[in-house]
């Protein structure tokens, strides 16, 4: 690798301007989180997240009205409430935010640690701040010649993959020197991760003085027509669950599949979580279960708040008694680990 230092390259007259060179990227991607619970920044974020056509992609002059006069109106309002009942309130920031730069900071060591300072390791959020805009322009003006785009999804989906692609690549667009690029792929059958999700599972269940009747292994859904036109996200989730399984040991009866957060009018991806975990207390009688929710790297407002409050209440309403959420990896050494090792895979023949 060549000096990072600005310079005006060799041979330019005087008044050319310095440039940074030599530098290899790492820009993490996650979802996003508001700047605060209170109303205004709920509503700029939930603004942002829900007129996102792959979000939603009902056609903008049936949605926007929609969006603008009815649920932006009354949404901030809940959305702040979940999030001010989860809030870094010492660190006045989400836990997505705390939990995605405690594995950057990890991610950076191990890339240190492999290539030294010829690697710029940083994340970026979809939706609200730091925005992927933002740190691309820093990784240039740093002198990334290459950078390589890291979307936090261990299942693809055109609503958290893609869409975070295409904020990367319109980022890229107001450049005047773009860096080459390389995006990484879903993740979800990578063998370290599959292990550290089993270890995670496995810690867990050692604390439990009972173990649970079932691992429910729950997904973030998404509208089945979403899969119908081609998506792979449920055929994803299926096989991330599988591998999981086979790993583990267990029988297939011992974990089941299932699907949470859905929104709007249409049918979603089922199972719905929250009513499986309910009809397997009153119909099944099942007493203990366990919850592990792959699809998000990092725990969050869909974690903390939805499974860990209400899936809980509506397991424990139907009659469950013993609910154990096991947490997102977040910043475990195996995930650590895991990551890292995906990142020098995608990084071969740029450095190393």
């Amino acid at each position: 690798m060549s000096d990072t230092t600005a310079t005006r390259p060799e041979h330019s007259q005087p008044d050319h301007p310095k440039v940074a060179r030599g530098k290899v990227g790492v820009l993490l991607a996650n979802l996003g989180t508001p700047d605060s619970y209170t109303y205004w920044p709920m509503r700029r974020y939930l603004n942002q997240f829900l007129s996102d056509k792959r979000v939603i992609d009902y056609p903008a002059w049936k949605w926007q009205p929609i969006l603008k006069a009815i649920i932006l109106t009354k949404r901030p309002f809940s959305s702040g409430e979940a999030y001010k009942s989860i809030w870094n309130h010492e660190l006045d920031e989400s836990p997505l935010m705390t939990i995605t730069k405690d594995q950057t900071a990890k991610v950076a060591t191990s890339m240190h640690e492999s290539f030294g300072e010829n690697v710029m390791v940083d994340f970026c959020m979809r939706y609200g701040n730091p925005s992927t805009e933002s740190k691309v322009r820093e990784m240039v003006a740093a002198g990334c010649e290459k950078i390589l785009f890291f979307p936090l999804y261990p299942q693809y989906a055109g609503a958290t993959t893609a869409t975070a692609n295409d904020e990367f690549f319109r980022a890229l667009m107001k450049e005047k020197w773009q860096p080459a690029v390389r995006t990484v792929p879903a993740y979800f059958d990578n063998p370290g991760y599959i292990d550290a999700l089993a270890q995670s599972v496995e810690a867990a269940y050692a604390e439990i003085e009972q173990k649970p009747e079932l691992l429910v292994v729950s997904y973030h859904g998404m509208p089945i027509r979403y899969l119908m036109e081609g998506d792979p996200y449920h055929c994803q989730c299926q096989k991330n669950t599988r591998l999981l399984q086979e790993r583990l040991g267990w029988e297939k009866t011992d974990l089941k599949t299932t699907f949470q957060s859905q929104f709007g009018p249409e049918e979603w991806l089922q199972p719905y979580t929250v009513e499986e975990v309910a009809r397997l207390a009153k119909e099944d009688g099942v007493k203990r279960i366990a919850v592990i929710a792959p699809a998000f790297s990092s725990d969050c407002i869909e974690t903390l708040e939805e499974i860990n409050e209400e899936i809980k209440e509506s397991f424990e309403e139907a009659g469950g008694e013993e609910f154990t959420y096991i947490p997102c990896l977040n910043d475990q050494d195996a995930h650590i680990a895991a990551l890292s090792d995906i990142i020098k895979d995608n990084l071969k023949g740029w450095i190393g």
